[in-house]
């Protein structure tokens, strides 16, 4: 059995020149075989052009992945400092609630703070018109 590699440059110049005759208008029923020396120079020559197709392809898709997995770490990272940030406004609206919380007991302290003070003084100026009395001697019956 023959190797069917000789026949593949042959037929592609065969379509390729029927599609060019046609496009053309011409009548594309007789095209002319290629000798053997071109036959194997065309077989090279697209040999060249596959392999160049494959390794730019193999770049296109390895490019592909690599800006995939590059968005994608991007990403993640947005995603973790999204969440860092939402967890530090969470505790932040927790301290402001505590410090709320705290500045609505402040007057209260304050008013009982001035009472204490108003109730020192008010006594302070009922010793100081009642002095403490000398004691007295008890009756003797």
């Amino acid at each position: 059995m023959a190797n069917p590699a000789p026949r593949r440059p042959l037929v592609y110049h065969w379509v390729e020149m029927r599609a060019k005759m046609r496009l053309m208008g011409f009548n594309a029923a007789a095209v002319k075989p290629l000798n053997e020396d071109a036959a194997a120079e065309l077989g090279a020559e697209l040999l060249g052009e596959a392999t160049v197709f494959v390794v730019a392809g193999g770049c296109l898709v390895l490019e592909y992945w690599r800006h995939q997995a590059h968005h994608r770490r991007k990403e993640t990272a947005r995603r973790a400092a999204w969440s860092a940030m939402r967890d530090e406004v969470d505790h932040l609206a927790l301290a402001l609630a505590a410090l709320h919380d705290q500045v609505r007991a402040a007057p209260q302290q304050r008013a009982l703070e001035e009472l204490q003070v108003q109730m020192r003084e008010v006594r302070a100026q009922l010793c100081a018109r009642d002095p403490p009395s000398a004691p007295q001697a008890k009756p003797k019956e």
